[in-house]
């Protein structure tokens, strides 16, 4: 009996050994706490202008449509298009021969009515004479006052026969109203036209006019007469210069955006009307603003958020954002100049998260975030 109970209390003393030991070398081997290697820059203080970007379209300065103001035949086109014509300039004519037959018929009956009523003064004048000396009736110096007063009228509306004729003898001959370039030609020699047939479209093409529309939560932002900056693909690594010329007083409905036209001189004739625009609206003067890499930023929705590195621990920031600059963001909120942000390997990151930092290669070697400080 003493013997199995012997036995009995080894055996129990060799389940508890068996119980404890993996336990002991469970504490021995616990794991270490994850480290995340990131790449960091300091956050900058710059003196940078705000600005809102759009796009938009170059347009004519004016753009006038040449029609014509009478039934007749071409005779002739001087220009075609691209032609550069001044103000007064001769663009093309259409047959004037019934137009200038009118206008001698005109000048006939102009001068036969004057002759008529010469010869109706003469007489009235002799009559006058004899009736204050009581040699004539009442009856014929009457009558000799009313075709005097229907000689008058004869040579008047002569007078205005042939104006008739020398404005629709001047319509045959279109002329240019302004400096201007030739868009488009629609007609040619020997066509009819009808009275506001289109003949040439002409186009001011300096200044042009440059539309575009911001939106709804910007408008506070714009007034007349603020710089814009323009580029187009035809000229890579160009800008034009303009000013805001009109805010327009109402947004549209389905856009909720507000039309903005601007004044974009063309002194060398490069820009061309229809060309697609790259907009930057100045909005202010240059101002100290807090910028970081645009890689440093992570998205979630309407949400945007950065990790800052304090010592070697992580810690996450809501941010605000403002305009881009190139390859920065403006933070209005949520982050300090001279705080260390997280530009690469963030992804890996979350609250409190154990980091070992490097800077990135640019701010090693000295240079800005950007070359864009406009």
């Amino acid at each position: 009996m003493r013997k199995s109970a012997l036995a009995l209390t080894g055996l129990h003393l060799l389940f508890i050994v068996v119980l404890v030991l993996p336990v002991v070398g469970c504490k021995k081997k616990a794991p270490e706490e994850k480290v995340v290697n990131v790449i960091v820059q300091t956050a900058e203080s710059k003196k940078l202008r705000p600005f809102i970007e759009s796009t938009g379209t170059l347009n004519p300065n004016e753009e006038i449509i040449m029609g014509a103001e009478i039934d007749g035949i071409v005779k002739s086109v001087k220009v075609n298009e691209g032609t550069i014509v001044s103000k007064g300039m001769l663009l093309a004519t259409l047959d004037d021969t019934e137009f200038s037959h009118e206008v001698i018929r005109a000048r006939a009956a102009l001068k036969q009515t004057e002759a008529s009523l010469a010869n109706t003064k003469m007489e009235f004048s002799r009559k006058d004479a004899l009736y204050k000396e009581q040699l004539v009736t009442r009856q014929q110096y009457d009558d000799v006052f009313t075709r005097l007063t229907l000689a008058e009228s004869e040579v008047e509306r002569a007078r205005a026969a042939l104006v008739i004729a020398n404005q629709k003898l001047a319509k045959t001959r279109l002329i240019a109203p302004v400096a201007s370039r030739v868009k488009e030609k629609k007609v040619s020699v020997g066509d009819f036209v009808k009275n506001g047939t289109q003949m040439l479209i002409l186009i001011q093409p300096n200044p042009l006019k440059l539309r575009f529309t911001v939106p709804e939560r910007d408008i506070g932002k714009i007034k007349a007469g603020q710089d814009v900056n323009v580029k187009v693909d035809a000229f890579p690594g160009r800008e034009f210069i303009g000013k805001v010329s009109i805010v327009f007083p109402s947004l549209e409905e389905k856009t909720r955006s507000l039309t903005v036209e601007a004044i974009i001189p063309n002194n060398e004739d490069q820009l061309k009307p229809g060309l697609f625009a790259r907009v930057i609206l100045y909005t202010g003067e240059p101002q100290d603003m807090v910028v970081v890499p645009v890689t440093s930023l992570l998205y979630e929705g309407e949400k945007v958020r950065l990790f800052v590195v304090e010592g070697n621990v992580a810690k996450e920031h809501p941010v605000k954002l403002g305009n881009k600059y190139g390859e920065l963001m403006e933070i209005q909120e949520g982050l300090r100049a001279g705080e260390t942000v997280v530009t690469a390997g963030q992804q890996s990151l979350s609250e409190g998260a154990k980091v070992a930092s490097q800077r990135s290669a640019r701010e090693e070697n000295g240079k800005p975030g950007t070359k864009d400080n406009r």
